[in-house]
């Protein structure tokens, strides 16, 4: 790697290079390469926090939107979710076409939204991880629903997918995901960056994450969901899901 390529790489100015002599940047690339290999030994050597931890959102911390709406609209189709339908594309075109045939838009969703809260013991258990790890929610929600609810969490990392909205009916056209099982796909990256991964969730969204991460938990799960992925620990308030969570980090000496 040349002096230059190295002074880039960690950080040193471009302009700087120019100023110096040729050996004073030889001895300045040899020095930052140094303490970019030393940095880099520390880390994969597990020095430091080195873990994630990941979150589903609803069902674990806020209530379930789409059961919420479907109490206040009283159509109760719309309380379908991922933990009784495992196909998002399905579920999502089902309530969009419960949508379209009341004549419901994003406004009226986000209306139910601005009123709900965190569910009980979220904030607190949510900061309590934060104090210690780092956090990110990973969510099937999307983006034009989830400002109201990380306000009322203290705005945690959030990855989520988007809605299409004619912006003139306010209809809801479709929906784009960020990326096909993104849950799971996140969680490899975060594997890959060398990170240890604790995930916890609800549903049947959350499994494939949670197969991906060091440690999977399940937090009230529906009994289908036990049934059918026994290999994950279950989990019934946030006591026990903190207590799973330390012990499964004090395993990785975390």
């Amino acid at each position: 790697m040349s002096s230059r390529t190295c002074l880039y790489l960690t950080g040193v100015r471009r302009r700087n290079l120019f100023s110096l002599t040729p050996f004073r940047a030889r001895a300045m690339a040899r020095t930052y390469a140094s303490r970019a290999m030393d940095t880099l030994k520390t880390r994969t050597a597990g020095d430091g926090p080195m873990l994630v931890i990941c979150l589903d959102l609803e069902g674990v911390l806020m209530p379930e939107v789409w059961e919420e709406f479907a109490d206040r609209t009283e159509i109760p189709e719309l309380r379908r979710t991922t933990r009784d339908e495992p196909d998002y594309d399905k579920l999502m075109q089902y309530r969009l076409d419960i949508l379209d045939s009341n004549g419901f838009t994003i406004d009226d969703i986000t209306d139910v939204i601005g009123e709900m809260e965190p569910l009980d013991g979220a904030v607190e258990f949510l900061d309590h991880l934060r104090s210690k790890w780092q956090v990110i929610i990973l969510s099937d929600t999307f983006s034009q629903f989830a400002g109201p609810l990380m306000d009322k969490l203290g705005r945690p990392a959030l990855l989520c997918h988007t809605l299409e909205i004619d912006q003139e009916s306010r209809r809801i056209e479709g929906w784009t995901i960020r990326i096909d099982d993104q849950k799971r796909r996140t969680v490899e990256a975060l594997r890959g960056l060398n990170y240890n991964v604790i995930a916890a969730g609800d549903s049947y969204n959350d499994t494939s994450m949670l197969a991906m991460a060091n440690a999977g938990i399940l937090l009230n799960p529906p009994s289908n969901v036990i049934d059918e992925f026994p290999q994950f620990p279950v989990t019934t308030d946030y006591t026990g899901l903190l207590a799973a969570i330390e012990a499964a980090a004090s395993d990785m000496g975390e």
